[in-house]
């Protein structure tokens, strides 16, 4: 089987804008040209495909896909799932029961009601099982949980029981670990440096017992790496609670999971426990916020800074500063760090960024026509750098919840006849408690820093991976030692990751330990700046 996943949160957003242009769009036409290039070799090989590139018009997508095949003169029964859209449903769910309030339980619905353009539900693995049963050799779906791509063909192929949580936790270990691609085998590696080689990086293949054990690896001789730490870090990523990370599926106790080296690029995982799922779904919504506009120019030394803060008054004197939102950004300096870079000689280039938000169309198209007329009358060295600011919609990313009851998916193959499949949670029997790994902390590291102590960069210590959801971001820390784990708890602490973004961070910060693995999952809330459909920052 061979998965692709499409859809981030940022994806949705980008797809509704293009259906919104064109009622045949709405999903990843990249896909299909993709395909066009390996549909002879899956033909041939037997190979399934399973893919979430339907977007917001997984028929339509399904459409392109049939066509291509009978360009090709392939025959293969292609799945196509529905039912996440709930767009035409809110007012009748809303009727039933769900309240659509955000869930970070701080905002309710009705700031957004009448401007949400998407709401897609994020279904379980259960209809692609559906499709595969029915013979599918093509399956797409629209807005599903990343991880569903890859725990729908292991419980067709075992048949796995909807309440065998600990083996449905280990399908949803194993899709969490390759939803990504190589940021499992080098991709995003904090170690990147001691990877022999980066060229054609091999993505990472998940070999699965019946038993829910598992092996990650890659093909021999593509690039990149495989090893406990490349597989540590995609398990810390956008996770939050790591004992109850929450699918369609099943809740899945990452605390548990236990990480062995089977050789070179191979590690092994396993032990992996469950939990029923929750009682609802989770619901991507899209919904029109104003206008954006972000324009770039290069500064060039010396004395840049002072540069861009003399060109960033004329600008903001010539439109105005009456914007619902707006920021000055210096590329190459301290865009990314803000308040938490260190104190570095100036460069001596920078990309100057200005970015303004406001629901006033009229006030973006006269920031996005006079920008570039500052080129010969601000300071010198200015270059024009990406043309006039593009004026655009903004659209804002809000999570919600329904009742799984409220929600059936379709599935459909070929021509057959459409097969509706419940999402609902089976009476099921309980999960048996999960076996925790002792905690490794404790007398080696006490004894090692009466032993000596010195002071030393977290990167020497410990390696990273860090992730976003809507506003909140996470940073999931592993520790290179014992030793270190547990120096690292004592000091590590919410506080002090807090006070190191202390100007980014709107929201608190939570800390979560996995001994298991040596690490720690920080949630940093309300530190996106809105998240990246709604964020001015780089």
């Amino acid at each position: 089987y061979v998965t692709m996943d499409f859809l981030a949160e940022i994806t949705m957003v980008i797809l509704q804008r293009q259906r919104a242009r064109d009622p045949r769009a709405g999903f990843a036409r990249d896909f299909i040209e993709h395909l066009r290039l390996a549909l002879p070799a899956i033909a041939a090989s037997g190979v399934t495909v399973i893919v979430n590139a339907g977007g917001i018009n997984p028929q339509g997508c399904a459409a392109a896909v049939r066509a291509l095949c009978e360009e090709a003169g392939v025959r293969l029964p292609v799945g196509v799932v529905t039912g996440d859209d709930l767009l035409p449903r809110l007012d009748a769910l809303e009727a039933a029961g769900a309240s659509f309030d955000h869930m970070d339980g701080e905002r309710g619905y009705d700031e957004i009601r009448g401007r949400v353009v998407a709401a897609n539900a994020y279904i379980s693995a259960r209809p692609l099982v559906e499709a595969l049963r029915r013979g599918a050799r093509i399956v797409v779906t629209g807005r599903t949980t990343d991880a569903a791509l890859i725990l729908a063909p292991l419980v067709h192929e075992f048949g796995w029981a909807w309440d065998d949580w600990d083996r449905l936790a280990a399908g949803i270990a194993a899709g969490h670990i390759l939803e990504c691609g190589v940021q499992a085998s080098g991709g995003n590696f904090t170690d990147w440096q001691r990877i022999p080689s980066m060229l054609d990086v091999g993505y990472p293949i998940a070999e699965v017992q019946a038993d829910g054990e598992f092996v990650i690896t890659k093909h021999p001789g593509s690039g990149g790496m495989v090893s406990t730490r490349t597989v540590t870090e995609q398990l810390l990523y956008e996770i939050g609670d790591p004992r109850a990370y929450l699918t369609p599926d099943v809740t899945v106790d990452l605390t548990s999971l236990r990480l062995s080296q089977d050789g070179a690029d191979r590690v092994r995982v396993s032990n992996a426990r469950g939990l029923p799922a929750p009682q609802t779904l989770k619901v991507s919504m899209v919904y029109r916020q104003g206008w954006r506009a972000v324009g770039t120019v290069l500064l060039s030394g010396p004395n840049v800074i002072a540069k861009g803060e003399r060109l960033a008054e004329m600008v903001w004197h010539r439109v105005g500063t009456d914007f619902a939102d707006r920021r000055t950004d210096f590329i190459g300096f301290n865009a990314c760090w803000g308040g938490a870079a260190a104190a570095e000689p100036e460069p001596n280039e920078v990309l100057f960024r200005l970015a303004v938000a406001d629901g006033d169309r009229a006030k973006l198209t006269r920031f996005a026509n006079h920008l570039l007329g500052f080129a010969l009358q601000g300071p010198p060295g200015l270059g024009i750098f990406g043309g006039r600011p593009e004026v655009q919609e903004a659209f804002g990313f809000w999570p919600a919840l329904v009742p799984r009851r409220l929600v059936s998916a379709t599935v459909t193959v070929d021509d057959g006849a459409p097969v509706e499949v419940p999402i609902d949670l089976p009476a099921g029997r309980p999960a048996r408690d999960a076996d925790r790994v002792e905690d490794p902390g404790g007398g080696a590291g006490d004894r090692a820093r009466a032993a000596r102590t010195s002071r030393v960069r977290l990167g020497t210590i410990a390696y990273a991976r860090s992730g976003d959801k809507g506003d909140h971001a996470n940073v999931g820390v592993a520790a290179r030692s014992p030793e270190a784990y547990a120096s690292l708890r004592e000091t590590l602490s919410a506080k002090r990751v807090h006070g190191f973004f202390r100007d980014l961070i709107a929201g608190p910060v939570e800390r979560f330990e996995l001994p298991n693995l040596l690490a720690f999952n920080f949630v940093l809330r309300h530190a996106l700046g809105g998240g990246g459909t709604l964020s001015l920052r780089v």
